[in-house]
């Protein structure tokens, strides 16, 4: 079996097993990036679950899919499909927040993308 066909199986058994969390209730969000090409088996799946899901496009070749809780799924759909490193500082805690990033972890990368942001404008203003 070649490496590629090996990372597309691991790659759904990784999904099947994200539905499986989400089914539990352990996560309310799932972000899954997968090849386009798995895009229809994918969105079969969680539809036979009734799994509400948005599809960004990452590349030509690649897709993040987000699943889960509809509210959070459609907060998703309110960010756009701007790249996720495009995302504001309140969109990137929001979206941490949701798939289940530790709380106090996501204060501290909000704080930092702030500062970070501030002393970047602070070196603008004095050069």
């Amino acid at each position: 079996m070649g490496l590629a066909l090996f990372c597309l199986i691991q790659g759904m058994k990784v999904f099947v097993h994200h539905i499986y969390e989400y089914k539990k209730g352990l996560r309310n969000l799932i972000l899954h990036t997968m090849p386009v090409g798995k895009q229809e088996e994918a969105i079969r799946k969680l539809t036979s679950n009734n799994i509400s899901y948005h599809i960004q496009y990452v590349t030509p070749f690649k897709i993040n899919i987000f699943f889960g809780e509809p509210q959070c799924v459609e907060i998703i759909r309110h960010f756009g499909d701007k790249p996720l490193n495009e995302l504001s500082d309140e969109e990137d805690f929001i979206l941490g927040t949701l798939l289940g990033y530790g709380q106090v972890q996501q204060c501290q990368r909000y704080l930092n993308r702030k500062e970070e942001k501030n002393a970047a404008y602070q070196v603008q203003m004095v050069g």
